[in-house]
This record gives C-alpha cells, structure tokens and sequence, in this order.
C-alpha cells in the first residue's frame, strides 16, 4: 500500500469510526457493553457481578478516546456515567483481582489526565492501592485471580494480560512522588520475564509460582490450546506490556523482551494472512481467529516503534499497518446501527462462543487509527 493509500485508507478508516463510534454512544450511553448478541449490545455489565468484569474499562476508554479526538461533549458524558457506576466494584474491592489498570487506567485515571478532576485521581489512586495490595513480596509478583479454573489454589499463579495492568502503578508513583507503586510494577515485570517469556520470543499464559519463593512450578495452558503452545492474544499482551515497561523505566530488558515477542508475532501473523489465529501452536483444524490479538498487537508495535532507533522502526511499522488493514477487510463491520466494529474475536481456544466480536479488540483498533493519526490520547 503506497503512502497515499495508507492516508486515505487511515482518514476513511476513521471517517467510519467516527460514525459509528457516534451513534454507539447514543445508543449505549453510560451502559457497560462487553461483546453483542446478533449485533446488538444486550447486557449491560453494570448490572449484579458483572460490575467486577475485566472489560468494564474499555468502553469509556473508546469515549475518553473520542473525546479527545473530537472535543464532544456526549463522550465526557458517557465516559463519567460508567466512572460512576464502577465506585461499587471498588468499594466490593475483594470481588476484584489483578485487571484493575484495564478498567480505572480507561476511566478514572484518564478522567483525571484530561479534565483535572480530583474526584476521578482519588479513584485511580484507590484502584492503584488495590492492585498493590496483591502484591507477594516474597515471590516478587502480583497474584492473579481469586478464584480460576486452571488451578486448585490461585495464590501462586500470573499471567501474562496483567503486564498492562503495571501502568497503573507506575501513574500512581508519579503522582504520589512515592516510589513503591513502580517498585512492585518493576518486580512483577522481572519475574514476568523469567517466568513469562520464552528464550524463542513466544510466551505462557499462565506462571504457577511458589507463593513462598517465586519458584516456577508449573505452566498452565489457560486461554491458549494447552501447556507449551502460543496463546496469540497473551503474545499480543507480551508485546504490548514489555514495551510500556520499557517506557516508564527506561530498563533496556523489557524493550528486549518486546521486541522479542513481537518477531514471533509478526512472523507468525505473517502465515496466516495477517489476522492472527487465536494459538500460534495448535492444530491446523478447526481453524479459529482472534482478531482482537491482532488490534492489541498492532499497538504494541507502534509503541515499540517509537523506541527503537530510525532503521527499526519499519519493521514494527509495517506489521502494524498489516494487521489493522487486513484485519479491517476481514472483519469489521461499519454499519452504525449494528453494536460492535471489529468482529471475529475469540475468548479462549477451548470455548464454544466461536467467533465474537469483543469490546477490546474494538478499543485497540481505535487506538491503533488514532496512533497512526497522531490524535491518539496515550491512555497507558
């Protein structure tokens, strides 16, 4: 694609963002939607339990986003409604586990950053208190899950979706001028790359550690196609994570660690046409997508790109521009009143959802857009 097409692909692209992203937030509001039941958003995850999901923050940070973007004052709207809603998963706190960076980094904390309030960075800032306190300093890891499937007992266990969940500390620390929130970011960052990332630049979903020494014990297969193989979106999380690491510290091995995972990202995108498969190591049959693995990969390359020096850049560059392309022709729907634009998502190789589409690979697209736009509100 020559530079003018890429320009006019990216403006069209969010031409058609705009629009639907626009009649979205007239119809959604500040309801909390996840994934869409034959194209429409029908629960609303501010209901009952479902206030603890993971994904509660990715809605208003596609408003924060638009809001940014186009100064309208419907997004701010819609982004402080859910805000609001989410104080009774924080005052629940024991309901909570290792995602809250994902949901107040999108919300309060973005809030704070653009408007000022003081009300929202006291929220970030009990978010951040929280998600510190699962912290194991023995181990030098933050635990994952209260409660999982994967194992019996859940106090030794990490994964790799909660190296984006760091930011979080390392915001508080900066604006608490204290230091302990970056400290515990920086050892789970460590252990991560000890116990996360493979010497081929592929990476487990899940460590099993010894809550006592931070021994590994075990890896689970978790969301991927089992124990050994490459779960695609916790590839994307790798990619994505170590490099944000790398921004807020400046420590040159989790920009290895990124640039690492990324090479095996891009190669193997690269196989299957550019929209990853949901496991990089599975079977050839059935053949399942996780077009959000892709989105999320896609801004894990730009952040590198602006890391590395100019003659690296294009690598990065270009499999980002692939990925949100073709990824784009593939699966993206563009009709304003159909809920969700980046369809073909799947939330774990064994489920049986099948293909979904998933309000995160909605938000990283947009991201990705703004990135490459330059208009992008850098949430992380």
């Amino acid at each position: 694609m020559k530079m003018e097409e890429r320009q006019a692909w990216l403006e069209d692209t969010y031409r058609k963002l705009c629009v639907k992203l626009s009649a979205e937030c007239d119809r959604i509001g500040s309801r909390i939607p996840m994934e869409p039941d034959d194209g429409v958003y029908r629960m609303d995850m501010s209901e009952g339990d479902n206030i603890f999901g993971w994904t509660n923050g990715f809605w208003p940070g596609i408003l924060w986003q638009m809001y940014h973007a186009k100064g309208e004052e419907k997004y701010l709207a819609a982004a402080r409604g859910v805000e609001e809603k989410l104080d009774r998963a924080l005052h629940g706190f024991t309901r909570l586990d290792h995602d809250m960076g994902f949901i107040w980094m999108h919300s309060a904390v973005a809030d704070y950053r653009l408007t000022g309030s003081e009300q929202s960075r006291t929220r970030g800032l009990m978010a951040a208190n929280l998600l510190a306190g699962r912290y194991n300093p023995e181990g030098r890891f933050i635990r994952v899950w209260n409660k999982t499937r994967f194992a019996e007992n859940s106090a030794g266990l990490i994964i790799v979706d909660c190296l984006m969940n760091l930011p979080l500390l390392y915001w508080a620390s900066g604006v608490t001028e204290d230091p302990r929130f970056a400290y515990i970011a920086k050892h789970h960052a460590d252990t991560a790359l000890r116990t996360i990332l493979r010497a081929d630049g592929s990476c487990n979903h899940i460590a099993m550690l010894d809550p006592g020494t931070g021994e590994l014990l075990d890896t689970p297969g978790g969301q991927g196609y089992e124990s050994g193989s490459s779960w695609s979106r916790g590839q994307a999380w790798a990619v994505y994570g170590m490099a944000l690491s790398y921004r807020h510290t400046g420590n040159y091995e989790y920009l290895d660690a990124a640039k690492r995972a990324a090479h095996y990202f891009i190669a193997n995108a690269s196989l299957s046409g550019w929209v990853p498969l949901c496991d990089f190591r599975s079977p050839m049959e059935p053949v399942y997508w996780d077009t959000s693995a892709g989105t999320i990969a896609a801004c894990g390359l730009l952040e590198l790109a602006e890391h590395v020096p100019s003659y690296e850049k294009n690598l990065y560059e270009e499999g980002a521009w692939n990925l949100l392309t073709h990824i784009e022709s593939a699966w993206n729907n563009w009709d304003p009143e159909t809920d969700a634009v980046v369809y073909g998502g799947k939330r774990s190789y064994h489920d049986n959802l099948g293909q979904r589409a998933l309000i995160y690979a909605d938000y990283f697209f947009l991201e990705g857009v703004l990135r490459l736009l330059g208009r992008e509100f850098m949430i992380w």
